[in-house]
């Protein structure tokens, strides 16, 4: 199947495991890479790459026209913790970048459009446990904020304008491949490369904060799911709950334990812990579970094997 994509914040945590993937499902000639930066050599050599603003639109639509792109993946972003500290460039990073290929899917210049939205988007009033596919939001940081309005001008455009834009709420992702960027559940990866590495970690959540998490293949897994399901089932045109499993910073450390007995873990809660208690503890994905059979592959044990097996390869 020939498709010709554009991924836009190819070299962050989400996009680089995206990127190679539509490349060896699509051809690395199919599906051009982009980010305001280079990316590590693997990415860089493996298929074509363009240094990309994702604020600029005049600049994206010379590349869409220049490689004839039908799909865009839009992974650039400013994420929860980073977003606090430059709130008035999140916010201009996460909406203009999502308004310029909404715009160019309006004007018929791409055909499909997937947007990435988080857990983010609920907020201290949501209810915690199982959370709803529709339910209150009311979120409190600036990345919830740009997640939220992001979700409700997706809607509007496919509703206005027919526009087919698609986006899941990610939890926190957990991957051996690539650090994250700045995020709330960051800690769920560097804890897996302190056991390798030091033996011990100061985790900056309290022990008992439950989160909503999701190994990374299952997360790429998704993405690609929903964006070749047939436009006709998709409901949700917001963006989809998408569950996997939940566990605190104290199960993550015990699962690890059984691989690395002796690992210590301290507790020293940082401004983290106020975004973290802000959010879900477990999520409700039954939406996408019945719209496009959605269905994760790892549970904690599983993800925690997989990271250390990798990591230790890679050491």
């Amino acid at each position: 199947m020939q498709k010709s994509i554009l991924i836009l914040g190819a070299c962050g945590q989400i996009g680089t495991e995206l990127t190679f993937e539509l490349r060896a499902k699509y051809g690395s000639e199919n599906v051009v890479a982009s980010d305001i930066r280079e990316g590590g050599q693997t990415l860089m050599e493996s298929g074509p790459f363009e240094l990309l603003d994702a604020t600029n639109y005049e600049a994206i639509e010379d590349v869409i026209m220049h490689y004839e792109i039908e799909e865009v993946y839009l992974m650039a972003a400013m994420l929860s913790a980073t977003a606090e500290k430059f709130p008035m460039r999140a916010w201009n990073l996460n909406m203009n970048s999502l308004f310029n290929v909404l715009n160019l899917a309006k004007d018929n210049k791409i055909s499909k459009i997937f947007w990435p939205s988080s857990i983010a988007v609920f907020g201290p009033n949501t209810p915690k446990n199982n959370t709803a596919q529709n339910t209150i939001m009311e979120p409190s940081t600036v990345y919830g904020i740009s997640k939220q309005s992001g979700e409700r001008w997706c809607e509007y455009y496919f509703k206005k304008f027919g526009v087919d834009v698609r986006s899941v709420r990610y939890p926190g992702l957990i991957s051996w491949k690539t650090m994250p960027g700045g995020g709330t559940t960051d800690y769920a990866v560097e804890i897996y490369h302190a056991a390798l590495e030091q033996g011990k970690y100061q985790c900056f959540l309290n022990q008992d904060t439950k989160l909503p998490m999701m190994y990374m293949d299952d997360a790429i897994k998704a993405t690609i799911s929903l964006m070749e399901s047939n436009p006709e089932k998709l409901k949700v045109r917001s963006s989809y709950n998408l569950g996997s499993m939940s566990f605190t910073p104290k199960e993550i450390t015990e699962s690890i334990q059984k691989h690395i007995p002796d690992f210590e873990v301290t507790y020293v809660p940082d401004f983290r812990q106020e975004i973290a208690d802000s959010w879900p503890s477990s999520i409700d994905d039954t939406a996408a579970k019945h719209d496009w059979n959605w269905k994760p592959e790892f549970d904690l044990d599983s993800t925690t094997a997989e990271m250390l097996n990798n990591l230790k390869k890679t050491s």
